[in-house]
C-alpha cells in the first residue's frame, strides 16, 4: 500500500536528522576522546618529569614512604622506578605489592635512553603507561627508568556517558523533528487536501465551468491552483466550442435533409421527373461534401506528426498551372515543415473561396513570400472584399458572407486549422486571405532562388 507524501516526509527528516546527529555524535566522540586520552597522557608525563626531579635532587627521598603517591590534580598515579639493571628501587603504596607489566619495555627504554607511552592492563583495570629514562646524576635510580601509569576508567565512563547523550539526543532530535514536519506537512498539505476535493467533485458532476479554490498563501501552491483553474477554462471553451459545432452542424445539415425528403415524398407522389432528379442529386451533392468537410476539420484540428518539406512556391505554381485565372508570385523558393496534402487542401479552398466571391472573369492572385515574420500563402481576388468586422469570422465554422448561398461554410475553418497545425494562424484583410507559417530559413536560403514568376494572361 503506497505511503502518504506526509509519512514519507516525516519518515524522511527523522532519518536525515537521526543520521546528521550519528555523524555529529562520531566527530564529537572523536574529538573528546582524542581531548582525553591527551589529558591522561600529559598527566603521566607531568607525574614523570617530578619523579625524575626527585631522584636527581633527593634520591633519598625517592626510596621514602609514601613520596611516590602524591595525587596529581586530584587523579592518583601509579608509579615504578628500577634502576639500570631492572631492579626495583621504589613504587607507589597504590600499587599494593602488584608491579606494572612493562619489565620488557622498561629495559628498551633504559638501553636507549627514548621515552614512550603504552597500554596494558593490571588486572581488571585498564592502564595507560609513560615509560621515561632517568638521568645519571647519583642515587639509586641513576640510569634508570620511572614508569608512571593511570587507570583509563574515567576515560571510558566520560566516553560511555557521550555515547548516551549523543544516541539518546539524536533519537530525541529525529522526534522532535518528526512531530514538528508532521505539524508543518499538515498545514502545507492541507490547501493540496482541499484541491484534491475539489478536483473530485468536479470529476463526479462532470462540470468544467466549477473552479479550484485558490489558496491564500502566494506560493508555488496558488501558482498550481490558477493553472489549473485555467485548464479547466479551456476545457469549458472547448466543451461550448463543441456543443456549438453539433448545433451548427444539426442546422446545416437539416436544409439538405429537408429538401431531400421533400422531394422524395414528392417523387413517391407524383412519379419522377428530369429536375427532380436533378435537385435530389444537388441535395446529395451538397450533404456529401458537407460530409466530407466535417470529416476533413475533425481531422485538420486533431494532431498528426508534421515530417514532410513542402516548396511552398510548387504549391502556388501547380495551382497556377491549372488555371489560367490565377497569377502566381512566386519570387523565391519558401519551404516550411508540414502535411503537403493538407497544405493543397488549405490552398484549394481559398482558390475555391476567391472564385466564389469575385467577379465572373476576375483575376485570383496567389502569392507565395518569406519574410520575418515566417513564409505567406496568399489568394486575393477581385471582388469588394470583406469589411473588418466581417474578416475577424471569416474562418468561423459555417461563417458565410453577405453573397454567400452556396458552400458547406466550412472551407475556411479547415484553412484556418490546416495553419493553426502547421504552428501559424490564418486571416482575412479585404479580398486577401493568408496562410502564414513558420519557414525553414536554413532549407529556403540554400535552395535555388527563383525569378518572379507570372501566369501568361499577365499581373495584377
Amino acid at each position: 500500500m503506497p505511503r502518504s507524501l506526509r509519512v514519507r516526509s516525516v519518515v524522511a527528516a527523522a532519518v536525515a536528522v537521526l543520521l546528521a546527529l550519528v555523524v555529529v555524535g562520531v566527530v564529537v566522540d572523536v574529538l573528546v576522546a582524542r581531548h582525553l586520552n591527551g589529558s591522561l597522557d600529559r598527566a603521566l608525563r607531568q607525574r614523570a618529569v617530578e619523579v625524575a626531579q626527585l631522584s636527581a635532587a633527593a634520591p633519598a627521598l625517592l626510596t621514602s614512604p609514601g613520596a611516590l603517591d602524591a595525587p596529581l590534580g586530584g587523579q592518583q598515579l601509579d608509579v615504578e622506578v628500577v634502576d639500570r639493571r631492572d631492579r626495583i628501587v621504589a613504587r607507589s603504596l597504590a600499587l599494593a605489592g602488584r608491579v606494572v607489566p612493562v619489565d620488557a619495555l622498561m629495559r628498551g627504554v633504559v638501553a636507549r635512553g627514548v621515552p614512550r607511552y603504552t597500554s596494558v592492563d593490571l588486572g581488571s583495570d585498564h592502564l595507560r603507561v609513560y615509560l621515561a629514562p632517568l638521568a645519571e646524576t647519583g642515587g639509586p635510580a641513576a640510569g634508570g627508568a620511572v614508569a608512571v601509569a593511570g587507570s583509563t576508567h574515567d576515560v571510558s565512563s566520560t566516553l560511555a556517558s557521550v555515547h548516551l547523550f549523543v544516541v539518546v539526543g539524536a533519537l530525541v532530535a529525529a522526534a522532535l523533528a518528526a512531530l514538528a514536519l508532521a505539524a508543518l506537512m499538515g498545514r502545507a498539505l492541507s490547501p493540496l487536501a482541499r484541491l484534491a476535493r475539489s478536483a473530485a467533485e468536479i470529476e463526479r458532476t462532470g462540470d468544467p465551468s466549477r473552479r479550484l479554490p485558490e489558496p491564500t498563501s502566494g506560493d508555488e501552491l496558488l501558482g498550481l491552483t490558477r493553472t489549473l483553474n485555467a485548464m479547466l477554462a479551456s476545457l469549458a471553451r472547448a466543451r461550448e466550442a463543441e456543443r456549438r459545432f453539433l448545433a451548427d452542424a444539426s442546422h446545416e445539415l437539416r436544409t439538405p435533409l429537408t429538401a431531400l425528403l421533400g422531394n422524395v415524398a414528392y417523387l413517391a407522389r407524383h412519379g419522377a421527373s428530369e429536375e427532380l432528379v436533378t435537385e435530389l442529386e444537388a441535395d446529395a451533392q451538397r450533404l456529401a461534401r458537407l460530409a466530407d468537410d466535417l470529416l476533413t476539420l475533425s481531422r485538420e484540428e486533431a494532431t498528426a506528426a508534421l515530417d514532410e518539406l513542402v516548396r511552398l512556391d510548387e504549391l502556388a505554381h501547380a495551382a497556377g498551372a491549372e488555371d489560367e485565372a490565377i497569377d502566381v508570385i512566386s519570387p523565391e523558393a519558401v519551404t516550411v515543415r508540414g502535411d503537403r496534402i493538407a497544405l493543397e487542401r488549405a490552398l484549394a479552398n481559398l482558390l475555391e473561396n476567391a472564385r466564389r466571391h469575385g467577379p465572373s472573369g476576375g483575376r485570383i492572385t496567389l502569392a507565395v513570400r518569406s519574410g520575418e515574420a515566417g513564409a505567406t500563402l496568399s489568394v486575393t481576388d477581385e471582388g469588394p472584399g470583406l469589411q473588418p468586422y466581417e474578416a475577424v469570422h471569416a474562418f468561423e465554422r459555417f461563417w458565410r458572407g453577405r453573397s454567400d448561398t452556396s458552400g458547406s461554410g466550412l472551407g475556411l475553418a479547415i484553412v484556418r486549422a490546416t495553419a493553426e497545425r502547421h504552428g501559424g494562424r490564418a486571416y482575412a484583410e479585404g479580398s486577401r486571405f493568408t496562410i502564414e507559417l513558420p519557414v525553414l530559413r536554413d532549407v529556403s536560403e540554400s535552395s535555388a532562388t527563383t525569378t518572379e514568376e507570372q501566369s501568361p494572361k499577365g499581373s495584377p
